[in-house]
């Protein structure tokens, strides 16, 4: 028996496709890269953006060949997609070739639904509607061998005004320090060099938990973890970025100096509407914070261009946070409606060509930069690790310094997985090129 996986979204669906991948191999399955071969094909679904869903009803359309082909294929959809209100009941009516619809708060039950599905031969949709507790040690076949994800929180309590995740992913729920601790032990003594600690909101982890913990004391932990290489999170929420958590990564010799810390917008007014929770003022003095006890940090960010009721006034607002942080990378999405979300029903939606417009015109601004910031690296050397060969040169190897900069240098495959020396001699937008063993 074979399965295949197709996943949209974050990494917290990432590391959800390991686990369910996990699951499938202990009852047997082979993973395959050829869907047409596939017994069990999966589609593990995003919802934060309109076009993510239309991708996945297009590819539902696309896949009803094989159940033609082969009718014992077993059809299934997850994710967060799949855990809106009433997705089941639309799937079941639009796509009834689907055997098997699952959210986020039941994957660990894979086994059982697929079981249920062989048995009764119809449609099963199991989405449960709220949060239960964390179900630990399930088993997670990754996707790669030398860096891991580690989910540390589940959920959201933000409900920023555009967003979706808190109603797809629940209420936030931390793991226990100690299961956290031992999984990455764990993947240290397995050869991982890296570890990815994933939360809707990482900086708010154990305010839940009954042991006085934080962000902050948890990070300070996982540094004492003998053989791990490079520490990095995903996401920060700039309202809880301490002053403790600062210090903590300034500090510490595994954590990695890339600070992910979505603005999302740069008027006050628009934070406002969005729930952001913060001012521009207070982000740009978190963001001086950061430049002055971690002098070589690299910053990227999130930004939404087109909110209900952005004006031309508070774009440029926007515009001068990009000029003021001089942004690494910033990820520019169009503002997408979210059926269930306030921002939805708000008033003065921005028309789609001034939204086109203005993410143009943001972009230019971030590249130029960008640019410029990777011409200070030339002459530099810099410590990459080694991921595998380039996607655009795959003579060549590809890596991430500790600032999260892509490296592409001449390296033999023996050097895939390990920490290098690299003199930067050419300098692009997205990428750094150099010579190994060069300083």
């Amino acid at each position: 028996m074979q399965y295949f996986i197709e996943i949209w979204g974050c990494q917290m669906n990432e590391h959800d496709a390991e686990i369910l991948a996990g699951l499938l191999e202990q009852l047997g399955y082979k993973k395959t890269e050829d869907e047409a071969q596939a017994d069990l094909i999966i589609l593990y679904t995003c919802c934060v953006r309109e076009k993510a869903e239309q991708k996945v009803l297009a590819r539902l359309g696309e896949l009803k060949r094989y159940k033609q082909i082969n009718p014992n294929l077993i059809l299934a959809m997850g994710g967060c997609m799949a855990q809106q209100q009433e997705m089941g009941s639309y799937i079941r009516a639009r796509a009834p070739y689907v055997d098997l619809v699952f959210g986020t708060h039941n994957i660990h039950r894979l086994p059982q639904l697929l079981q249920e599905v062989k048995e009764s031969g119809s449609t099963l949709v199991e989405v449960w509607d709220k949060e239960q507790e964390i179900v630990e040690h399930l088993p997670a076949k990754r996707m790669n061998s030398i860096k891991a994800y580690v989910t540390i929180t589940y959920g959201c309590n933000n409900f920023c005004s555009y967003c979706i995740v808190p109603y797809v992913r629940g209420r936030e729920r931390s793991r226990e320090p100690q299961d956290i601790l031992v999984e990455i032990d764990q993947l240290v003594k397995q050869g991982y060099k890296e570890i990815m600690l994933l939360g809707q909101n990482v900086n708010s982890y154990g305010k839940d938990l009954e042991q006085k913990i934080d962000f902050a004391d948890l990070l300070e932990q996982i540094d004492q973890i003998p053989g791990l290489e490079r520490i990095r999170y995903m996401t920060s929420h700039p309202r809880d970025f301490s002053d403790k958590l600062i210090r903590v990564i300034a500090n510490s010799s595994k954590v990695c100096e890339h600070f992910h810390l979505p603005i999302q917008a740069g008027s006050n007014r628009i934070l406002k509407l969005m729930r952001r929770g913060y001012t521009k003022e207070q982000y740009l003095e978190l963001i001086e914070k950061i430049k002055s006890a971690v002098p070589d940090c690299t910053l990227t960010t999130d930004i939404i261009v087109g909110f209900p009721g952005e004006t031309e006034e508070d774009f440029h607002e926007t515009l001068d946070v990009i000029k003021k942080v001089r942004y690494d990378q910033a990820f520019t999405f169009l503002y997408s409606p979210r059926k269930g979300t306030p921002a939805a029903k708000m008033p003065d939606q921005v028309p789609q060509e001034i939204k086109k417009e203005r993410f143009q015109q943001l972009l230019e601004l971030q590249n130029e930069i960008s640019w410029e910031i990777n011409q200070d690296y030339l002459g530099k050397t810099v410590e990459v690790l080694f991921e595998g060969p380039s996607k655009t040169n795959p003579e060549r190897l590809s890596g991430r310094t500790r600032g999260n900069k892509i490296v592409i240098a001449e390296a033999g495959e023996n050097l895939i997985g390990t920490i290098q020396p690299v003199k930067i001699t050419e300098a692009q937008t997205w990428s750094l090129f150099g010579t190994i063993g060069q300083r």
